[in-house]
């Protein structure tokens, strides 16, 4: 069982992560992980911090000469920003007086954590509530997508929509049809996605979505949108419908939903499937180049909690972020009496940003299943496993209804 543990606080010295779990010989290199931390600080709309953080990882145990060692593997990921908050956020005895948070942000955790954990100073809540935090999670996952990466299995992403402005070409049509080549993998999307500013496909959708963001920004004000996730290469197996803890959509959503800001998960065709007949919402089956599979993928790669070797398909929205320029009502929790909400260091748009997170959260929760399901201490031993399964699966299936 694989297992990581972020600490760290917004602006605090350093964010750190443990991963467990992993088993040996598996190929890492510090590269691989700053690649996909840069990407999440990527994307038009984002705010000033992004100028003064530029993300990397120190590996500091469980990597030897690039390789896994089956220990637990522990990053680091220093704030730039500490030398500027130290006497703010030290550990040490306060030395002089730091002003008191006090009015809660709607939307935010602010007001939530005050409550929960009985602190009288909001800058408590604010610092790990904060999606700073999510550069851990996916240094940690990215450990997760290089090992589902010697399994062929390929994770990508791209947005949807920003401020309600959708493209006149719907690619999420051609994935729940079914109608991607052969040799299709999740990663292309990314590929593609990433040369856009906002990481959607075409240069007419990019420039109607800018310039809602600058109509944002001119208002002091902030947006959500929509992304979908795609997972290709997973083999028919994955999850179970054993029990409601071991279903694979489950598993993904609980991951997902976890992300700052998420809102809605859903996988496949999600809440439009529950406009249409079963006969227009469920995927027929078929025997395709001699092997038993779906005509198409409205299921968005899962039966059951269980993968069906379809493209797993995630589709997810992210509201608003909570910290405006031009503030909304709250109160002043010092004197009870309404006022304008807090400003804070923010961005105007994190959708760019929030869709290459889910596909770090994405793998994890995959490579959690997948290692349940094919065990091993070394890397070597979990593709014997792998491979034993998946060249024997349809000549077993076939064998056992012959009986």
């Amino acid at each position: 069982m694989i297992r990581f543990l972020t600490a760290g606080e917004s602006h605090g010295k350093a964010l750190t992560t443990i991963i467990d779990g992993f088993p040996s010989n598996l190929k890492i290199e510090n590269e691989y992980i700053n690649f996909h931390l840069k990407r999440r600080q990527a994307g038009y709309g984002r705010g000033l911090r992004m100028k003064i953080e530029t993300d990397t990882a120190e590996i500091l145990s469980g990597i030897r000469f690039q390789k896994t060692l089956g220990s637990p593997i522990s990053l680091l990921i220093k704030n730039k920003d500490w030398d500027n908050w130290t006497g703010i956020m030290t550990a040490d005895k306060k030395k002089s007086a730091v002003e008191k948070i006090t009015i809660p942000r709607p939307g935010h955790a602010d007001l939530v954590g005050v409550t929960k954990y009985n602190f009288n100073d909001i800058r408590n809540s604010i610092e790990r509530s904060s999606a700073r935090e999510t550069a851990a999670r996916v240094a940690a996952s990215s450990i997760a997508r290089r090992f589902l990466e010697e399994f062929g299995i390929s994770i990508g992403s791209f947005v949807e929509s920003i401020g309600g402005i959708f493209p006149k070409d719907n690619f999420s049509k051609k994935l729940f049809e079914n109608d991607l080549p052969a040799n299709f993998k999740g990663w292309s999307i990314s590929e593609n996605t990433d040369k856009s500013d906002v990481r959607v496909f075409d240069a007419e959708h990019e420039k109607q979505i800018i310039n809602k963001i600058k109509q944002a920004k001119k208002r002091g004000d902030t947006l959500g949108g929509t992304f979908f996730v795609v997972v290709t290469g997973l083999p028919v197996g994955i999850g179970s419908f054993i029990n409601y803890d071991t279903k694979l959509d489950a598993e993904l959503a609980h991951s997902i939903m976890s992300i700052n800001a998420v809102k809605a998960v859903s996988i496949g065709t999600g809440f439009d499937a529950a406009k249409k007949f079963g006969s227009e919402s469920h995927d027929e089956i078929i025997k395709s180049k001699g092997i038993v599979s779906r005509k198409t993928n409205r299921a968005g790669g899962i039966e059951g909690g269980t993968s069906t070797g379809l493209p797993i398909i995630i589709h997810a929205a992210m509201k608003p972020i909570a910290t405006l320029m031009s503030p909304i009502e709250s109160i002043d929790l010092k004197n009870m009496k309404p006022v304008d909400a807090r400003r804070e260091r923010s961005d105007f748009v994190a959708v760019p940003a929030c869709a290459v997170i889910a596909e770090s959260m994405a793998a994890w929760s995959i490579a959690k299943l997948f290692l349940e399901k094919f065990g091993g201490d070394s890397i070597e031993e979990t593709k014997d496993n792998y491979n034993s399964y998946t060249q024997k699966m349809y000549k077993r299936l076939e064998r056992n209804f012959k009986r």
